[in-house]
């Protein structure tokens, strides 16, 4: 039977949350504490807290439930946008080709 991990201490989360506020990297703590870079990015997510940009340059942001909520309501009215868009091209399109003449009479 294995032997269960001990779970880190509340004192200790908080520290690793406060040093990557701070602008220490995840990995770079999972490394000199001993602990997983996934454990740090979980307790930095649940605290709300914006993680420093990553090694290729883009900012890390971890979204709190509030944010990821809006953001999936934004998405959702940008694709009603989008298709309500599409409808009135195709519409101006052909009230355009059926509204006007095909040919010009002649004038003679």
């Amino acid at each position: 039977m294995p032997i269960p991990k001990p779970l880190y201490p509340a004192a200790f989360r908080q520290q690793m949350v406060e040093l990557v506020q701070a602008g220490r990297k995840p990995s770079e703590l999972a490394q000199e504490f001993g602990c997983h870079v996934t454990s740090i990015l979980a307790w930095v997510r649940r605290a709300g807290v914006i993680a420093p940009a990553t090694t290729q340059g883009a900012a890390y942001a971890a979204l709190n439930a509030a944010e990821r909520q809006e953001l999936m309501e934004l998405r959702r009215k940008f694709r009603q946008v989008q298709m309500e868009r599409d409808i009135l091209a195709k519409a101006t399109a052909w009230f355009a080709h059926n509204g006007a003449p095909t040919s010009t009479p002649s004038t003679r």
